[in-house]
């Protein structure tokens, strides 16, 4: 039987979001090309996590190793030849995080396989895999074949797909080991978590995104008071911080944080994947963007193409006058 490999990811005891969205794809893709879905979960003491995994794959194969405790390209790549030159799986689905940008490329050289990273849709048609990938800051998606191969390793964006429990109750196979010396060449120290903020905007059930269409410090005072007379909180994505108009505890993206506000205005932001990925889960999200194929309006409820600084004023206006009604 033809299996989908999906590489489970965890940190600190934790699955991760990116696991459970590929697991989903894996099973659309399981079932239109009649393959077994299989999740691969690699770690120390992660039979509880095994078991949350499978009611999302019909296979769980499980390798426990202490050498395994932690994330180490090395260790998961000669687990992941071992099992792929056994099962040769059609596919097999890593998450494009860190982890997987690191482990990917050298475990398709090593089996010999053909790579396609940071996919936003993968689809089979016949014998024939395409994969879908955005170009020019998100604004081109581009539709490409992989060379026809007995299987393809990809990396999937974080957030491109929805995560959904479908209840499978999967076998979990224990396979043993075959780490038996240390890696040495590469080791894990420790976690290091950045320092906490002034602003948690994590916590924050309003927040007004800023991006580069404030053009300047001086700007920062308008949506400062339109965030105040929402009784929001200010974020912002990465140009600002690197500006230093803003601390790097309000950046909502991939090296910042993942927020999931009632309400995430968008201004001037254009869209890029990083910042996107950090706010796509938010209840309402509005953007504001003169460029009409901005790639944010793609991952918005509603969208204004204008100005921001001819959309704020009269907005910020009109927000006090209702406030002054219901007072």
């Amino acid at each position: 039987m033809t299996e989908l490999f999906c590489l489970a990811e965890h940190r600190q005891g934790q699955i991760r979001d990116i696991t459970f969205e590929i697991l989903t794809k894996g099973k659309e893709i399981a079932e239109k090309t009649n393959a077994d879905l299989t999740a691969v979960l690699l770690g120390k003491d992660v039979k509880e996590q095994a078991k949350t995994i499978s009611e999302y794959a019909e296979k769980v194969l499980l390798v426990e190793d202490a050498k395994l405790e932690n994330f180490n390209s090395e260790a998961y790549k000669k687990e992941l030849i071992n099992l792929i030159n056994e099962h040769k799986p059609l596919l097999t689905m890593i998450g494009h995080t860190s982890f997987g940008v690191d482990l990917a490329p050298s475990l398709a050289v090593a089996c010999g396989l053909p790579l396609a990273t940071d996919c936003i849709d993968l689809k089979f048609e016949g014998e024939t895999f395409f994969v879908t990938r955005q170009m020019y800051g998100g604004k081109v998606n581009v539709r490409a074949t992989i060379r026809r191969a007995e299987g393809y390793i990809v990396t999937v964006r974080q957030a491109a797909f929805t995560a959904q429990k479908p209840a499978l109750n999967g076998e979990i196979m224990e396979k043993p080991s075959s780490l038996t010396e240390e890696i040495t060449n590469k080791r894990f120290i420790e976690y290091v978590l950045p320092p906490p903020g002034g602003v948690d905007i994590t916590a924050a059930d309003m927040l007004i995104g800023i991006g580069r269409g404030i053009k300047d410090e001086n700007n920062m005072a308008t949506v400062e008071e339109l965030a105040k007379s929402l009784g929001g909180v200010l974020a912002c994505s990465r140009p600002i911080v690197d500006k230093g108009w803003l601390p790097n505890d309000r950046q909502v993206g991939t090296s910042g944080k993942t927020v999931k506000p009632k309400l995430y205005i968008a201004l001037g932001i254009s869209g890029a994947f990083q910042h996107v990925l950090g706010m796509k889960s938010s209840d309402l999200i509005i953007a504001v963007n003169k460029d009409p194929k901005a790639p944010i309006f793609n991952f918005s409820d509603y969208g204004i193409v204008e100005d921001l600084f001819k959309i704020v004023p009269p907005l910020q206006s009109k927000i006090y006058e209702l406030k002054g009604q219901k007072s």
